[in-house]
């Protein structure tokens, strides 16, 4: 393993990312990664893939991937392009061009197009290995979709019948009965949930939740998302990858604890309700796209 190779593995581990968790997030394929962590580029494409996989994994950790670059240059194989330069300098220096060596004119062109065409199907390869997940995610979410507007007609149709049927119910009793005149006491309405922020920092942010008889945590993806739900102790409650078309949601009761950590992979693609109520992100997702997410309950009995 080279020293590249491992500190990215252990900025992977401290996060508590498995390489599925970051062969979803990068769509790079995991045996990849694992060539990465081990310094073994052999199976990959080509230098261009090296560098640019490595540039991708170090996003996904928030890492600074030309700060690696700069740090473990001698590890990482030039692409095509550094490397192009320094072998043309060597030519010159040790053979000067005079009209006896009029032959390489002729085969520098056939190089230089199958350079050409070399970089064209690298193109070419990373665009469609980058985008054939997203295609077959675009269709499941359209068949998806489909199916939950045909539900959600069949649920009007049948909540129009019912109303229908109470409305006439009631103009029989009404029709049966006098109309009596009751003196309305009012009734206090029990306080609201209260949901606040309490501090930001970065990309760490903490609320506090009052009025409220219970602590129920559901986080709902609208896309691809990492994510973890930890009480104030350490202790996971749920640990995994969310996806649009697959899991969709995850709902944890947290009534018992007093505080939850929830890491969030992509904001993006994520919303978080506490007792149905929608938390609105004190950090914008557009500037912080990994967020950790603090929430404090004291329930009614100790306020």
């Amino acid at each position: 393993m080279t020293e590249l190779g491992n500190r990215l593995k252990e900025a992977r581990l401290a996060k508590g990312l498995s390489l599925d968790d970051l062969q979803s997030m990068t769509k790079i394929q995991k045996r990849y990664l694992v060539g990465i962590e081990e310094g073994n580029y052999s199976a990959m494409p080509g230098n261009f893939y090296v560098r640019a996989f490595i540039k991708q994994y170090a996003e996904a950790l928030n890492l600074n991937p030309e700060e690696l670059f700069e740090t473990y240059k001698s590890e990482i194989p030039a692409s095509y392009s550094d490397e192009l330069p320094q072998q043309l300098s060597r030519v010159t220096t040790h053979k000067k061009i005079s009209q006896g060596n009029s032959k390489i004119f002729d085969v520098l062109p056939k190089v230089l197009i199958g350079v050409f065409v070399i970089g064209i199907a690298s193109l070419l390869y990373y665009f469609f290995a980058t985008n054939a997940g997203t295609d077959s995610n675009q269709s499941t979410n359209k068949d998806n979709e489909q199916v939950k507007l045909v539900k959600n007609a069949q649920l009007e149709k049948a909540q129009a019948e019912e109303k229908a049927k109470e409305e006439k119910k009631k103009k029989e009793i009404a029709k049966e009965e006098p109309k009596k005149e009751e003196a309305k006491t009012p009734v206090e309405e029990p306080p609201k949930q209260v949901l606040s922020v309490v501090q930001t920092s970065g990309r760490n942010s903490t609320y506090s939740v009052n009025n409220a008889d219970k602590f129920v945590v559901k986080i709902v993806s609208r896309g691809v998302s990492w994510v973890s739900v930890r009480n104030g102790k350490g202790k996971s409650f749920y640990s995994g990858t969310l996806q649009a078309g697959g899991v969709e949601s995850q709902t944890i009761d947290l009534s018992a604890e007093t505080e939850a950590v929830i890491t969030i992979g992509r904001t993006l693609d994520a919303d978080i309700y506490v007792n149905d109520q929608k938390i609105e992100y004190a950090v914008a997702p557009t500037e912080k796209v990994r967020q950790d997410i603090t929430i404090q309950y004291v329930p009614k009995t100790q306020q």
